[in-house]
């Protein structure tokens, strides 16, 4: 007889997928100034008016309790997130005016976030979304802030600071996308029938100790070899830097192009992934660092449009990993068909399904105990780098009477391994992020890498 435990309309338990972010989270805390935050930035064509965001803002943000919710242990034991009746609190929502514009121009294909701290609500873009990109939330009931930056070139800027216990990336796209079809309907309520309740999968328990059984042979495999890792600066509560690659419209083309000749249809995710993978051995290279293997851990999204519309908040991502020996590494043909062949065995092996299954059974381990078994087999080292791409944007081009030239994501990186790239992909052009600890690169290495992947990327 299977036995359920029914969910009730302001509890939500959580899934194995967000007790894992759960614990990054608690691990980021411990280690860096914030937690497992990420930021989504759109970048305006025009200037917007902040007193009229801040009101539609708050109006349509007061619809979704869940967004101050926190979490607790139910009598079971499985974590739940708890939401409140109704929206608490004022929302946060900051304003800034500055005169320097995103330098260098777009045209340059390259976005530099200088060092220094913001004051008085002046200096570059790069400066203030970096501060914001950083910013603890106040308390843990908190788990969205908002940004505002008008441009002395008469451009603007809205960035949505988020907690990954809240959303995944593209559920914080959804998101926005749910608020600019707000406006569209001039501020009227909008039923978005997101279901937010769920089950505790407290049941068919085999099925998950058999799905853990196979994950733990796949990490033991991935641990055999000796991992490559930067070492990590010295001191806590550190901040992260960001440098952005951005592609035009030609560029990008060009990049796609060269994904279908050298990877196939469909294989933007090895091609770039192979590049990155590449850079970053040049890097390791140079420090003289020995290197047996580089490991990739790669989270994907593999839901329809409709099904990121209904599961919008909390987490729904799987999980890929990719490991390539430092012999390989150089040749891009051996090692894009490494990674295709990775990617085909795991999702046949059902990789990603066993770690959704078996993540159900970490839920009862506290999070100081949760991050010694993760990072247990691995010892320390979790991982080279950690690699993203966000296609099938859902935003319109239009936002409150501007156009939306750009959208890029700025995520913080669990530490270790602190070092990510991002990319995401918006009205025909691409993005790529690179997200690291401070004092992880130098100025001078993350020109190189820079440099590397961009020239790799768009080489015909």
């Amino acid at each position: 007889m299977r036995f359920v435990i029914p969910s009730s309309k302001n509890k939500r338990y959580l899934t194995g997928c967000d007790w894992v972010i759960s614990a990054l989270d608690y691990i980021m805390k411990e280690t860096t100034s914030a937690g497992n935050m990420s930021q989504v930035v759109l970048m305006m064509d025009s200037a917007t008016s902040f007193s009229e965001l801040q009101r539609h803002l708050a109006k349509f943000i007061s619809e979704f309790p869940v967004i101050n919710g926190n979490v607790r242990r139910d009598i079971n034991l499985c974590p739940y997130w708890r939401m409140p009746g109704k929206t608490e609190g004022n929302l946060n929502f900051t304003s800034y005016e500055i005169s320097t514009p995103l330098c260098p121009p777009p045209e340059s294909g390259r976005a530099d976030l200088p060092r220094g701290e913001l004051k008085g609500g002046e200096g570059d873009l790069w400066t203030v979304l970096s501060r914001c990109a950083n910013r603890p939330f106040k308390d843990d009931t908190e788990h969205l802030a908002f940004h505002h930056i008008n441009m002395g070139n008469h451009k603007s800027c809205l960035a949505m600071t988020f907690d990954h216990r809240l959303f995944d990336a593209r559920g914080a796209e959804s998101f926005l996308r749910l608020f600019q079809q707000y406006l569209e309907s001039g501020g009227t309520s909008i039923s978005s029938d997101i279901p937010l309740t769920g089950p505790a999968h407290l049941s068919d328990w085999m099925k998950k100790f058999l799905a853990g059984r196979n994950v733990n042979r796949k990490i033991m495999s991935l641990s055999e070899q000796p991992l490559a890792a930067l070492p990590l600066p010295d001191g806590k509560k550190k901040a992260f830097r960001y440098r952005l690659i951005r592609f035009n419209e030609q560029e990008t083309q060009t990049i796609y192009d060269n994904a279908y000749r050298t990877a196939g249809y469909l294989m933007e995710l090895p091609y770039m992934l192979s590049i990155i993978m590449q850079a970053v051995n040049g890097l390791f290279q140079k420090r003289k660092i020995e290197q047996v293997s580089y490991l990739a851990s790669v989270s994907i999204d593999m839901r329809s449009s409709q099904d990121i519309k209904q599961e919008m908040f909390f987490n729904h991502v799987s999980y890929l990993f990719f490991q390539a020996g430092s012999s390989i590494v150089n040749s891009r043909k051996e090692l894009v068909n490494s990674i295709k062949m990775q990617m085909y065995e795991q999702v046949k092996a059902g990789v990603p399904r066993d770690l959704m299954e078996a993540s159900h059974l970490t839920r009862i381990a506290p999070l100081a105990l949760f991050n010694k078994v993760i990072s247990g087999p691995f010892k320390g080292k979790i991982a080279t780098f950690i690699f993203s791409h966000v296609s099938k944007n859902p935003l319109s081009t239009e936002f409150m009477g501007a156009k939306i030239e750009d959208v890029f994501h700025m995520p913080r990186v669990p530490v270790p391994p602190g070092l990510g790239f991002f990319s995401n992909y918006f009205n025909g052009r691409l993005n790529l992020v690179i997200s690291y600890l401070d004092g992880l690169l130098s100025d001078d290495e993350l020109d190189v890498l820079e440099k590397e992947i961009k020239d790799r990327m768009v080489d015909s």
